[in-house]
């Protein structure tokens, strides 16, 4: 395993989410972060001993909010709120996006809004270390009351409900805890929706997509520069001084990246002074478009790394206006001058939309700030491998080659088809990928109309993930006819530093096409290359620099 990721509400990144969801990193709970925690509780209590009408802790849920539950039945509701939301359907989450889930609701409890015992959380987290991840279908989130459904098929597992996988073996909740030496917990008021409300499918799935993202947009930039050489493009479209003049962050490193991998390439200088002004776009706007993908997913980040540590239940608890006053009396003069400030959001004022004294009512389950940057990550992915596309057909078209290379790159044209049906597999996907639509701009209102804007989140994190591994795929396409066009350039000539390194990163796992043969193995040898850090780095370690 990897190194702890202490939890503390505050700091987790996307790359703790990698680590814990793929890498099984164990997970603890900052000392810090336990405080707040039992002093959220200790909150939670009292608004039971006041027996006033909070949502969701003292009365039912969505439009139901106005049925008050007994004191007796309270327990009875956290329980029943699991069961009944536990109604997801489709395929199962794969152990990654389960433990992504798992990792990301454990830490935004552990910021302390959320009025769960500490004993909840440590459940959570030891599921996590011990290897039991429940078993949860991927369809029913509207992400809007957050990832309802995903998330309470999850946290019946806390209850001895459910089922999980334990080693391998799928297992009834109770066996499931027993086999790794855990106990149920029995919910008390409020546990049960502090456990299911919020983003955490949807900010799982996203981290990890952010991983795969990053990756992919490094590989497409070392295929691009590939296909340059072997197609006798210019490298002058990557040159500094054209970024300088336009200088989107994104453009500007996708050119270095380019520049770096064609250095001291014998192809590139071969053809320097030849007759032809320009290249197809796919080729001279590489810095462009790559750059705009890098841009799309730097956007992303930014909600992404904002999102792991905030506070997506409903109701929040707060400390009450006694509780800052306390707590700065106590406090240096910077220090009661933060707990000034942050006493502005902690008010006893039902004007305010506090349903009791330090418990507020709010939205921060909703969905919407990831949803719509999702979607423009699929389209941005969408372009990624659009643009790859066109410039694999550059390499095998007949109508588009240079002279040096053969018919879809394979000697005896014609009585061999090559990567011919290669393309047909990336046009597919690339369709594939321009029929996903944007989930984030449809509606359908639940719960009785109470809930009647929801952000389809959990949808735009599915169908960005399959629009990086489609884009992956179609990179891989092209990496494959990139080592093979490579392979009818002039033997007197070298390709550039990384551009030699990718040709020997991919033949390592494709060997030369010399006769027609079933390349649905070259695509997904070359695909798994794409998605891997270790091809990266192999080129950037020739380039005795990161790429970016």
């Amino acid at each position: 395993m990897t190194a702890d990721v202490v939890l503390d509400g505050e700091s987790l990144t996307p790359a703790d989410v990698v680590a814990v969801a793929r890498n099984g990193a164990t997970v603890t709970v900052a000392e810090t972060a336990r405080e707040r925690i039992r002093e959220s509780r200790e909150r939670v209590e009292s608004v039971l001993d006041s027996d006033e009408a909070v949502y969701g802790v003292t009365t039912g849920f969505g439009d139901l909010v106005d049925e008050r539950i007994p004191r007796e039945d309270l327990d009875n509701l956290q329980r029943n709120l699991l069961r009944s939301h536990a109604a997801a359907v489709g395929r199962e989450l794969t152990t990654e996006e389960v433990r992504a889930m798992m990792v990301t609701r454990a830490n935004t409890l552990a910021k302390g809004y959320s009025g769960i015992r500490e004993s909840v959380v440590d459940l959570l987290v030891a599921m996590l270390d011990a290897g039991v991840h429940p078993v949860v279908p991927s369809r029913g989130s509207l992400g809007a009351s957050g990832d309802l459904a995903p998330l309470a098929h999850m946290s019946l597992v806390l209850i001895g409900e459910g089922d999980a996988e334990v080693e391998g073996d799928r297992l009834p909740g109770d066996e499931a805890l027993d086999a790794a030496d855990l106990e149920p917990v029995t919910l008390r008021a409020k546990e049960g929706l502090a456990l299911i409300n919020g983003t955490q499918l949807t900010v799982g799935v996203a981290a990890l997509l952010l991983n795969d993202a990053e990756q992919l947009v490094a590989a497409a930039d070392i295929a691009g520069a590939l296909t340059t050489e072997v197609t006798l493009s210019s490298t002058v479209p990557s040159h500094e001084a054209i970024t300088a003049v336009r200088p989107h962050a994104g453009q500007a490193a996708s050119a270095r990246n380019v520049r770096r991998l064609t250095a001291d390439s014998d192809v590139v200088e071969s053809h320097r002074n030849c007759d032809r002004v320009q290249d197809a776009y796919a080729m001279r706007c590489l810095p462009q478009v790559h750059g705009a993908v890098r841009d799309a997913v730097g956007h992303l980040r930014e909600a992404v790394e904002v999102e792991l540590n905030s506070a997506t239940d409903n109701p929040l608890v707060f400390p009450s206006e006694d509780e800052r006053s306390e707590s700065s009396g106590r406090a240096s003069r910077s220090d009661r001058r933060e707990a000034s400030e942050a006493s502005a959001v902690s008010v006893d004022d039902r004007a305010s939309g506090s349903d009791s004294a330090g418990v507020l009512s709010g939205g921060n389950f909703h969905g919407a700030v990831l949803a719509m940057r999702l979607d423009y990550l699929t389209n941005a992915l969408t372009e990624l491998a659009a643009i790859s596309e066109r410039r694999t057909d550059r390499m095998l078209n007949p109508n588009l080659q240079e002279p040096h290379l053969p018919p879809f790159l394979t000697e005896r044209s014609g009585v061999r088809s090559g990567y011919m049906i290669a393309q047909y597999t990336a046009a597919a996907l690339l369709n594939e990928c321009r029929s996903f639509g944007r989930p984030s701009m449809d509606n359908t209102p639940v719960s009785g109309n109470q809930e009647d804007h929801v952000s389809m989140s959990a949808q735009s994190a599915y169908l960005a993930r399959k629009a990086a591994r489609n884009a992956a795929a179609i990179l891989g396409v092209e990496l494959c006819c990139g080592a093979q066009a490579a392979d009818f350039v002039d033997d007197d000539l070298e390709l550039g530093v990384g551009s030699a390194e990718a040709y020997d990163a991919v033949r390592a796992v494709v060997p030369k096409l010399t006769a027609d043969r079933p390349v649905h193995e070259d695509i997904e040898a070359a695909s798994t290359l794409v998605e891997s850090p270790a091809f990266t780095e192999r080129v950037a370690a020739a380039l005795d620099e990161a790429l970016e």
